[in-house]
């Protein structure tokens, strides 16, 4: 599904958020790589999983053309710094909900990027009538457990060991929820 455009200014920088095209699945490769290299807060280390241009063209495509998917990316002047999707599930009993994941390039943390990738896809899922958001976070992740407790999201549960890191010890995943009811 698309969005609409926003446009934000926050500590002097200008960004949009906007829904994501086929023309940005080059950038969007390139820049997924660089955030899963530069923090342990994502599920995967640099180079796995690795979604090429073709890949990410594929998943554009398909969010763009069902209800329950938003694929949305934060862009200064014509550079992607971020992206956030919300991903459904076409199972009866699951369509109420959707799953929300974001990720901002390190040298644009503290400009409310996150926030706001994530205030536009709560406001999109309340006016598509998408009742749950759920997301899982690692626990170390306090700035962001915070904002997404600010923004309506309550633990739900604890994945426990559920992460390696490369200090070679394990951590929990906290999964959150949010409900419109």
């Amino acid at each position: 599904m698309l969005a609409n455009t926003q446009e934000f200014y926050i500590n002097g920088l200008n960004y949009t958020i906007r829904s994501a095209i086929e023309n940005y699945a080059k950038q969007l490769s390139e820049v997924r790589l660089q955030i899963d290299g530069e923090t342990e807060n994502m599920d995967r280390e640099r180079g796995e999983a690795f979604i090429d241009p073709a890949g990410f063209e594929q998943i554009i495509k398909i969010d763009t053309e069902q209800p329950r998917n938003l694929f949305l990316v934060a862009a200064v002047q014509d550079r992607i710094v971020g992206f956030s999707r919300c991903e459904g599930a076409y199972l009866k009993r699951f369509s109420h909900k959707v799953e929300f994941g974001v990720c901002v390039l390190k040298e644009f943390w503290g400009n409310g990027i996150g926030k706001n990738l994530l205030k536009e896809s709560i406001a999109w899922a309340d006016a598509n009538g998408i009742k749950k958001m759920t997301l899982n976070v690692l626990e170390t992740n306090d700035k962001a457990i915070e904002l997404y407790k600010r923004l309506g999201f309550e633990v739900e549960g604890l994945l426990k060991n559920d992460k390696i890191l490369s200090d070679g010890n394990y951590y929990n995943t906290i999964v959150m929820g949010r409900c419109n009811e």
